[in-house]
């Protein structure tokens, strides 16, 4: 096995974490209708309803922090996400290493620069049975999760959603919201792990170019997955 596809594997699954965090995100300005309907009525998801209504764009810098069980920071990312309705997404990773996540709507590309490889999947095989593919309107809203107000915290109002499928890859997904809208945004998945994103700078509605959520491979670099 090639040391590219040996590396790939190895740090598969937080690549897949931070692709699902932010297709997550991007699902949550789609799904106005979907969460227009819900009949839960709730001060903060009435906070959410009002970000994705009034969201087309948005531009924001984000930090990441991944915990483990026992509270030990195991990483930590610093880049920019954008999005555009419905469903597109570009989540740069800029520090510690470089990184590029771009979602069109139909394919998720993962471009690694260091090892000039390329991993493209399709949206539905990517996201799978997770709260991304959940909220993106695959499902019903309020039938895949439960959602309930949690207290404020670190100056932000939290939801909480926790998806009722048995089989669900995330035990719960946290959201924390500011004057200016979503703020934070976490996760707790199966193995205790959480991932912690913080939003700062966030810029609602911009104008954004249609081929900045386009994806070429750049010339030379492998390419895995699904090109077609």
């Amino acid at each position: 096995m090639n040391r590219s596809l040996m590396h790939f594997r190895h740090h598969c699954h937080p690549r897949a974490r931070a692709a699902m965090l932010a297709a997550l995100v991007a699902a949550l300005v789609a799904v106005s209708t979907d969460l227009a309907a819900t009949s839960v009525m709730a001060a903060t998801l009435d906070r959410l309803r009002e970000f994705v209504r009034e969201t087309q764009t948005a531009r924001a810098q984000f930090t990441q922090t991944v915990v483990d069980r026992a509270g030990r920071a195991t990483q930590s990312a610093k880049g920019e996400l954008l999005l555009s309705r419905p469903g597109r997404f570009r989540w740069t990773v800029d520090q510690p290493y470089r990184q590029l996540i771009v979602g069109d709507g139909e394919k998720i590309w993962f471009y690694d620069e260091d090892l000039q490889q390329v991993v493209v999947r399709g949206s539905r095989e990517a996201l799978g049975a997770t709260p991304a593919a959940l909220l993106s309107g695959r499902e019903d809203v309020e039938k895949a999760f439960s959602w309930q107000d949690l207290p404020v915290a670190d100056g932000l109002d939290w939801l909480a959603a926790k998806p009722l499928a048995k089989d669900a890859a995330f035990a719960e997904i946290r959201l924390g919201f500011d004057a200016r809208g979503l703020a934070a945004l976490e996760m707790l998945d199966a193995f205790g792990q959480r991932s912690s994103i913080r939003f700062t700078g966030m810029e609602r509605n911009p104008k954004l170019p249609p081929e900045l959520f386009r994806f070429v491979p750049p010339k030379g670099a492998d390419v895995l997955g699904e090109t077609k």
